[in-house]
């Protein structure tokens, strides 16, 4: 019998140039924070009053549950916007912790992504490539041969905080403002692990930021991986948001159960009211998970949610609050292959975020209509 050989390690990197890191090169840059003018921050409300690149106020009005504080230091959903002639553009990050996560690379947990186009017509033109064990990095995101005005933007990490940004440009290149939003309004959606961005392999993935490039208005994901639960707390601090054109209730993912959904979501919609008596809300429900032909309790549950949220909207809507509004989230993966759609049935690839943009989309356009 022949000897069998113990298989050698594979690493890629080595044996093939694309899969390779390489060193940027950015001597002679000039380096720019973009907290200030020209660029455009969105996606972060109370950055004017924090200077935090952070999703909530750092002391809130009201006590917010421990983890969704915590997590919300991850920048899903924040964007820099601006407009260059430089030839080179490089970015410089200093993240609060290391990519660590088994079912989300860490283009999409750590990294930054970049567009290029005006709105309407953005177009990915790549990714941040650095070492995933480090916590800072310094990543070229383009080098052209030739100096020309290019509409950029630049879509924050998902799953993780930042601590700081810096934009490097041609010495004596200039940078502009970006072409305005079409109304100064923001689009607010508040959920779960599959609103903030898990699993998208890169920023621009995340439904709300698929939807961002389509509808140009100012997005604020407010997805709170596996906290999303309707506390009144929560409630209470999204109502502070100030200019809202619409809000985006999608947590039942994270309603451990019919009494808790019972419980929270009446009284969510009866406390931004208050403070918002004319904003659309959307009530969302959840997308429809791989294992539910197998388990059918799971099928059953996210059946009876469903009808607690349809029951609460048309409840409201009985007693003449018409702005609020119900979609099934079960058709959002698609009828085909649906089931293809996650990482580990649950949590959406590319291809399921961009499935539930897709279905989305026009829902938003038709709520946000007066903003268009």
């Amino acid at each position: 019998m022949a000897e069998q050989t113990k298989s050698a390690q594979v690493d890629a990197q080595k044996l093939d140039p694309n899969m390779s890191l390489t060193q940027t090169e950015d001597a002679g840059l000039r380096w720019l924070s973009p907290d200030r003018p020209p660029f455009r921050l969105s996606g972060f409300p109370w950055f004017g009053q924090d200077g935090l690149y952070r999703r909530l106020p750092s002391r809130p009005k009201h006590t917010l549950p421990t983890a969704v504080d915590q997590l919300a230091n991850s920048t899903a959903g924040g964007q820099i916007a601006f407009r260059t002639n430089s030839a080179r553009l490089s970015i410089r990050v200093a993240l609060a912790g290391k990519a660590n996560m088994y079912h989300m690379p860490a283009t999409g947990q750590c990294g930054f992504d970049i567009y290029l186009g005006t709105p309407g017509d953005q177009q990915f033109f790549g990714v941040t490539r650095y070492d995933h064990t480090q916590q800072t990095y310094e990543a070229e995101l383009f080098h052209f041969p030739h100096a020309e005005e290019r509409h950029v933007t630049l879509n924050f990490p998902l799953y993780q905080g930042v601590e700081e940004v810096w934009i490097g440009v041609d010495p004596d290149a200039d940078v502009y403002e970006p072409l305005p939003y079409r109304s100064a309004k923001k689009a607010i959606v508040y959920g779960t692990s599959i609103t903030q961005g898990g699993c998208a392999t890169r920023p621009g993935m995340a439904y709300t930021n698929i939807i961002s490039r389509r509808i140009p208005i100012e997005f604020v994901n407010l997805g709170f991986s596996g906290n999303g639960r309707g506390e009144p707390e929560v409630a209470r601090t999204i109502a502070e948001i100030e200019d809202p054109a619409l809000l985006v209730l999608d947590y039942e993912a994270n309603a451990v159960d019919t009494d808790l959904m019972r419980r929270t979501l009446p009284e969510f919609i009866r406390i931004y009211r208050e403070a918002h008596p004319d904003v659309p809300i959307l009530v969302l429900s959840k997308i429809q998970y791989a294992r539910e032909r197998f388990e059918p309790a799971l099928l059953q549950k996210r059946l009876e949610m469903k009808q607690i949220e349809m029951d609460t909207v048309e409840s409201y809507r009985s007693r003449g609050d018409t702005n609020v509004h119900f979609f099934d989230g079960g058709v959002l993966l698609g009828t085909d292959s649906y089931d293809e759609c996650t990482v580990d049935g649950v949590h959406p690839t590319d291809l399921g975020f961009l499935r539930m943009a897709d279905t989305l989309t026009p829902v938003f356009r038709e709520l946000l209509k007066n903003e268009l």
